[in-house]
């Protein structure tokens, strides 16, 4: 329970930065959305990868629900701390949305207006999350300084090569729903982003285990 704890925190830690970089982005952007875009993607390449450092020791910092189950099926992952540790990302990722709206004055409780909803967002997300469990299932532990450079680097990256900036989380995607900001979705993309990413996560899966 302490690492399905500290998951929680890290992931928390990980949707104030994500959705706190973007009100501040916009904000200090004056209207220039790709000024903000390149400060959200920034702020969160390099906070991803200070968290992977601090939380690694602690959780393995998954942060990710397909993460998890991805190490389960791969690396040896125990079954039994799936619930918690999936359980603690979801609620973690909220907690993030609602630190993030207190420390800029916005009301705690919101819902995005920001439609993200095509195929072509869909198919973003499916290779968006396939790249992303891909990386992480290729950082082993002889070398520990892989992990933090190779996924928050490929997150930064990813904001700017897909056309739905890269979600690539289902606990991240559903606490994007409640933040009526920069990083929102609209909730009635969420069921969509959310398989999207399933099949993501499968494929890479398939890759690893095929070109292992």
């Amino acid at each position: 329970m302490r690492k399905a704890l500290a998951e929680m925190i890290g992931t928390a830690l990980l949707l104030a930065i994500v959705v706190g970089s973007g009100i501040m982005g916009e904000r200090l952007a004056g209207g220039n959305v790709a000024l903000a875009l390149l400060a959200n993607s920034l702020a969160t390449g390099f906070g991803l990868a200070a968290l992977i450092v601090a939380f690694a020791p602690r959780s393995g910092a998954h942060f990710n629900p397909l993460v998890t189950l991805a190490f389960v099926l791969r690396a040896g992952f125990p079954w039994r701390a799936v619930l918690p540790y999936v359980a603690a990302q979801f609620v973690g990722a909220i907690l993030g949305v609602l630190a993030a709206h207190l420390m800029f004055d916005l009301p705690l409780l919101q819902s995005s207006t920001h439609v993200r909803s095509s195929v072509g967002q869909w198919w973003s997300e499916v290779v968006a999350t396939f790249g992303l469990v891909l990386v992480v299932l290729s950082c082993d532990r002889a070398r520990p300084w892989a992990a933090p450079v190779a996924v928050g680097a490929y997150i930064a990256a990813a904001y700017w090569f897909t056309a739905s900036t890269s979600f690539a989380n289902p606990a991240v995607t559903l606490a994007r729903g409640f933040t009526a900001t920069f990083s929102g979705i609209e909730p009635s993309g969420i069921a969509g982003f959310m398989l999207a990413q399933l099949v993501g996560a499968a494929l890479a899966l398939a890759a690893d285990r095929a070109s292992g």
